[in-house]
C-alpha cells in the first residue's frame, strides 16, 4: 500500500476536516455539543482502520434525519466500488453493518442529541469505520464471517483516498434526500440489503430477536417476521450513548 500520501485530506467545500487520535465518532460528538458548525468530519486514518464522523445539524424530526444513516452508506459504497477491484461487492446489514463479499467488514455508528424520533436533534452524528487488515496477532480467515479489505484483495485502496471519495459521495446522497426525500436512498440501501427475505438475528431493545427481514419501512426501520406477527424496528434504536 502507498502510504506517501498522508496529508491532510481534500474534502468537499461544505466540509471540515479534524484528525484525531481518539474515537471519531466521541471527539464528533463533543465537538457537536460545543457548538461546531454541521459538516465536520472528525477522521482517524491508520494502516490497519479507517475510521471517520460526520457532525449534522438537520431540520427534520431525528425519525427522518435517520436517512443519513443511508447517505452514509450508499456514499461508502459508491466510493468503495470506484476503487475496488469490480469482482468485489459490498452489502448491508440492518441497521449499519457493511459486508464486503458477504463477510462482515465494518459498520456505520450513529448518535443524536435526543432519542425522540418526532423531536428535531440539535445534533446528528454519523460515523464510519473500516478495518483496513487485520491486527497482527489474527490470522487472516481465522473468523469466516469477518474480513478486511486487505483480505478482499483491496491492498492497492489509499485509506486516505478512500475517505476523500466517501465524503463526496454522502455529500451527493445527502442533497438527493434533501431535493427528493428518501425514495433513492431507500432504493439504493435496499438493493445491497444482505439478508433481504433471510431470518435474521437483530439487536432490540438489548436483546437478540429473530425473523424473516422483509424490508425496510417509510422511516428506514426494519419490518421483521417474528412468528406469525410482523413487527417494524425503528432506526433510531441504533443511536449509541457517547
Amino acid at each position: 500500500m502507498d502510504w506517501s500520501d498522508t496529508g491532510p485530506p481534500s474534502l468537499p467545500p461544505l466540509m471540515t476536516g479534524e484528525a484525531t487520535d481518539g474515537d471519531p465518532l466521541t471527539v464528533a460528538v463533543a465537538r457537536a455539543r460545543a457548538g461546531t458548525d454541521a459538516g465536520l468530519v472528525v477522521h482517524r486514518v491508520r494502516p490497519d482502520r479507517l475510521s471517520a464522523a460526520l457532525v449534522l445539524a438537520p431540520e427534520a424530526p431525528l425519525g427522518e434525519a435517520m436517512a443519513m444513516v443511508f447517505a452514509v452508506a450508499n456514499g461508502f459504497a459508491d466510493a468503495f466500488g470506484a476503487l475496488a477491484p469490480s469482482e468485489v461487492a459490498v452489502h448491508f446489514d440492518w441497521p449499519g453493518g457493511i459486508r464486503i463479499n458477504g463477510a462482515r467488514c465494518g459498520a456505520i455508528r450513529a448518535a443524536a442529541s435526543t432519542g425522540r424520533p418526532d423531536a428535531v436533534p440539535g445534533w446528528l452524528v454519523i460515523g464510519l469505520d473500516i478495518p483496513i487488515f487485520a491486527p497482527r496477532d489474527t490470522e487472516p480467515g481465522e473468523d469466516p464471517d469477518r474480513t478486511t479489505l486487505w483480505e478482499e484483495g483491496c491492498a492497492d485502496i489509499v485509506p486516505l483516498r478512500l475517505l476523500e471519495s466517501w465524503a463526496r459521495h454522502t455529500l451527493v446522497w445527502i442533497h438527493e434526500w434533501l431535493e427528493t426525500g428518501m425514495g433513492r436512498l431507500h432504493e439504493s440501501w435496499r438493493g445491497r440489503f444482505y439478508a433481504l427475505g433471510q431470518e435474521v438475528t437483530v439487536a432490540h431493545d438489548g436483546a437478540a430477536l429473530t425473523g424473516r427481514a422483509l424490508g425496510l419501512d417509510e422511516g428506514g426501520g426494519l419490518v421483521l417476521k417474528v412468528g406469525g406477527q410482523t413487527r417494524a424496528l425503528p432506526l433510531t434504536g441504533m443511536l449509541e450513548q457517547v
